[in-house]
C-alpha cells in the first residue's frame, strides 16, 4: 500500500461522518451507587483523619461502613506494617470531592502497607498514590470519579510509583483521565483479577522491571492495556513484562486525556486512538499470550516505537525501540466498524494499513528499527516474534514510515516475525504479600 497525504486526507473526510456517529460518549458507569450509603458524622470523619495522623508502625486503621466526606488528604508518611481496612468495597466510601488542599486522596509512603475493602471517589488528583514504598498491597479497592465531567477527573486511580514489590488484586479503577491502574518506575509487580473501565488507559505498566498482568478485565477504555517506556524519568528502560489471560474488550471509549502540549499536565496517552486493545511503546522484553482481544475498533495489538509519537527522543540509558517481544496464543475478534480517526495514530491505521482502507487491524507493527542492528526490517533485528495459530486470518500490517507521511508504505507479510521468543519474569517476592 502506498498513499500520498492528499489521498489520505480525502479518504478521512469521507469516513468522518459515519465515524462521528459511532464514537463512544463519555459515560459515567459506576460499580455501585454510593449515594445510598449512610453519611458519616463530622466526628466519625475526624476519627478517620486522626487515625492516619497518629498511626504508628504495626497499626490497623479500621474504617467502618458509611460515606465519609473528607476535606483533607489521608497521608501515611514513612510508616511500616500498616493495614488500612474498610468494611467492603460497596460499604465504605471515602469521598474527596470537597478536598481543599493537596492532590491525591490517599498518599502512602513506607513499607509493608496494605489497603483493602473500600472505595475512593472524586479525588482532585490521583485516587491513591504510593511512592517509595516496598511491599505494598492494594486489594479490593475501588477508585472512581462520579460527576461525569471527564476533563475534571484525576489522572490516575491506583498509582504506585518508584515502588518495589507491588500487588494489585481484585481492584476496580474507572474514569481516570490517564490510566486507571498505573504502575510506574517500579520493580516486581503483579496486577491481577482486577477491572479497569471508562479510563483513557485501563492498565499501564510504565518503565517497570519484572511485572505480570493477568486475570484482569480491561473494557470500555480508550486503550485497554499499555506497556510503555518513556524518556526522561528517574528510572529509564523497564524490562520483563508478561501480559496473559486477560480480557481486553471493546476499548472504544473517547480519549479524554490532556494533550501533551498542555503543560504541566499533558501526557503521552493523548496519542492513543480509541479502539486500542494492547499497545506497546518502546517496550522491552514483553510476552503477551492467552488473552481475549475482542472488538477493539482500531487495533487489537500495536507494537510501536517512540518515533511514532513525534516527541523528543534524546534521553540517557533509554532506547526508543520496542524489542524482544513475544506474542502467541491470543484470541482476536474484530468489529466491522471503521477505526477511529480522532488521533494521528488512528488515521495511519485507518488509511495506510495493508488489508484495506478503513479496516480494523488485529496486529500492527510500526516498522521502525535500530539500524545499528540490521540493514532491513525483514531480518527482524528487534526480535519481534509472533506465533498466533490464526495468523493467516488476522489483519496484520507492517508499516514503513522512514520516508515520512508523503510516502507511507505497508505490507501484510508477517513471515519475518514468525519465531519463538523467551521472556523470563520472577514475581515470587509478591507471594509473601498476603
Amino acid at each position: 500500500m502506498n498513499f500520498n497525504l492528499f489521498q489520505a486526507k480525502n479518504l478521512l473526510a469521507i469516513f468522518s461522518l459515519s465515524l462521528l456517529s459511532g464514537c463512544n460518549s463519555s459515560t459515567n458507569e459506576q460499580l455501585f451507587d454510593s449515594s445510598k450509603l449512610s453519611r458519616a458524622s463530622a466526628e466519625e470523619v475526624e476519627k478517620v483523619v486522626e487515625q492516619f495522623i497518629l498511626a504508628e508502625d504495626s497499626t490497623v486503621i479500621e474504617i467502618p461502613a458509611g460515606f465519609f466526606e473528607l476535606k483533607t488528604q489521608l497521608i501515611l508518611d514513612n510508616k511500616n506494617d500498616i493495614t488500612i481496612r474498610g468494611a467492603g468495597m460497596t460499604e465504605t466510601v471515602l469521598s474527596f470531592k470537597n478536598l481543599k488542599a493537596g492532590g491525591e486522596g490517599v498518599k502512602l509512603v513506607g513499607n509493608r502497607i496494605k489497603i483493602e475493602d473500600l472505595t475512593i471517589e472524586n479525588a482532585p488528583g490521583d485516587g491513591i498514590k504510593a511512592q517509595h514504598a516496598e511491599d505494598i498491597t492494594f486489594r479490593k479497592v475501588n477508585v472512581t470519579w462520579t460527576h461525569g465531567r471527564k476533563s475534571d477527573n484525576g489522572t490516575y486511580a491506583i498509582y504506585p510509583v518508584q515502588c518495589k514489590n507491588v500487588l494489585i488484586d481484585e481492584c476496580v479503577a474507572s474514569h481516570s483521565k490517564d490510566a486507571g491502574i498505573y504502575v510506574g518506575q517500579s520493580e516486581n509487580v503483579v496486577v491481577r483479577n482486577s477491572l479497569a473501565f471508562g479510563n483513557v488507559a485501563g492498565i499501564e505498566i510504565e518503565n517497570c522491571d519484572n511485572a505480570e498482568v493477568y486475570g484482569n478485565i480491561a473494557r470500555d477504555n480508550a486503550g485497554g492495556i499499555l506497556v510503555f517506556n518513556l524518556p526522561g524519568l528517574p528510572k529509564a528502560d523497564g524490562r520483563g513484562t508478561k501480559i496473559y489471560n486477560n480480557e481486553v474488550l471493546h476499548n472504544n471509549h473517547v480519549n479524554f486525556a490532556v494533550p501533551i502540549s498542555d503543560e504541566p499536565n499533558g501526557n503521552t496517552v493523548t496519542m492513543i486512538p480509541p479502539g486500542s486493545g494492547i499497545v506497546l511503546l518502546a517496550a522491552k522484553d514483553v510476552e503477551i499470550y492467552g488473552n481475549k482481544i475482542h472488538e477493539n475498533k482500531t487495533v487489537g495489538l500495536a507494537i510501536a516505537n517512540y518515533h511514532i509519537t513525534g516527541f523528543p527522543m534524546d534521553a540517557p540509558n533509554w532506547s526508543p525501540f520496542s524489542s524482544n517481544i513475544y506474542i502467541h496464543d491470543n484470541d482476536y475478534k474484530r468489529t466491522w466498524r471503521f477505526p477511529d480517526i480522532s488521533k494521528e495514530f488512528g488515521q495511519l491505521i485507518t488509511v495506510h494499513n495493508a488489508t484495506g482502507i478503513g479496516r480494523t487491524q488485529d496486529i500492527i507493527y510500526d516498522g521502525f528499527w535500530d539500524k545499528n542492528l540490521g540493514n532491513a526490517i525483514q531480518s527482524n533485528p528487534m526480535k519481534i516474534c509472533i506465533e498466533e495459530s490464526q495468523m493467516a486470518d488476522l489483519h496484520f500490517s507492517l508499516f514503513d514510515l522512514w520516508e515520512g507521511e508523503e510516502n507511507i508504505k505497508s505490507s501484510k507479510d508477517y513471515s519475518p516475525f514468525v519465531c519463538k521468543g523467551q521472556i523470563t519474569t520472577d514475581v515470587s517476592a509478591i507471594t509473601d504479600l498476603k
